[in-house]
């Protein structure tokens, strides 16, 4: 109780002086206390008008911009981010945030960058992040977050990077991914996903970097990865794809194609320098 009652003092002390709306400072107040504010490396002192918050930028009475990367946030994240309706850039790369994702984080559809990267953040990927129609750069690489990757992640149409490797994700691709052309950069690598890829995969016409390192994925590696024209950085390897590869994707490849049998042994894929010979896989 008496914790509530110091809160709502300081929010009542700081009313008079917002440049935001109350909903957006009860936001702000809240991660502060659910990640244990009075030891961050950067603290802030409440007393303060919220524009002089380490890590805010507010522009036209609005939170655009939260920046918390490596401030030593730990705890949780508060359902009340979701007010932040104004919200361009949540940055919370590395920290100490543990719990799920709130779903609540699907109400802020001015998000273009998402960077939760670097935390022991745990359970499923919401499915409310498919609502982030401006993102464009959505990182959760090295948490803990299990689960298949949602369907819905493939609304995100105007979305360059998707990187969430090192994580616990499990099940297929979901085929909405194969339709984000506008995709750059894919790590999905050191995770436990599986199946097989999609012909296409030569939908993702602008990616540049591909990473599926260290899952279960099997079958044949698909040939319409030859088609991406803009792919400068391949890493397939140390999955259980199987048949032949053309010497031009070998190459590419960080480890040469180097898969994992069922037996557990480490194998290259045998290469076709006449990729002619590969089966169509249409």
């Amino acid at each position: 109780m008496k914790k509530i009652f110091t809160l709502a003092l300081i929010f009542a002390a700081t009313t008079l002086f917002a440049a935001i709306p109350a909903a957006e400072k009860i936001a702000l107040i809240r991660l502060y206390k659910n990640t244990n504010g009075a030891q961050w490396t950067h603290k802030w002192d409440l007393k303060k008008p919220e524009t002089q918050w380490y890590g805010i930028l507010i522009k036209n009475n609005q939170v655009v911009s939260i920046d918390l990367s490596n401030n030593n946030l730990n705890g949780t994240l508060p359902v009340e981010l979701g007010n932040l309706t104004g919200l361009v850039k949540l940055n919370l790369f590395k920290n100490n945030i543990t719990g799920p994702i709130p779903a609540r984080i699907g109400q802020l559809q001015n998000l273009q960058v998402l960077n939760l990267s670097f935390n022991k953040l745990d359970g499923n990927i919401p499915t409310s992040i498919g609502q982030l129609s401006q993102l464009q750069s959505l990182e959760m690489y090295m948490n803990r977050l299990n689960g298949n990757i949602p369907t819905e992640i493939g609304n995100l149409s105007r979305l360059q990077t998707l990187s969430l490797y090192n994580n616990d994700l499990e099940g297929e691709l979901p085929a909405t991914l194969y339709a984000m052309t506008s995709l750059k950069v894919l790590l999905l690598s050191s995770n436990k996903l599986n199946g097989r890829l999609s012909p296409d995969m030569a939908n993702l016409a602008s990616l540049e970097n591909l990473s599926l390192f260290e899952n279960k994925f099997d079958g044949q590696v698909p040939l319409g990865l030859e088609k991406l024209k803009n792919l400068r950085e391949l890493n397939i390897s140390y999955n259980k794809f199987n048949g032949l590869v053309s010497s031009k994707l070998a190459q590419l490849d960080t480890l040469h194609m180097t898969m994992v049998n069922e037996q557990g042994v480490a194998m290259a894929l045998k290469t076709e320098k006449d990729n002619t010979a590969i089966a169509d896989e249409d």
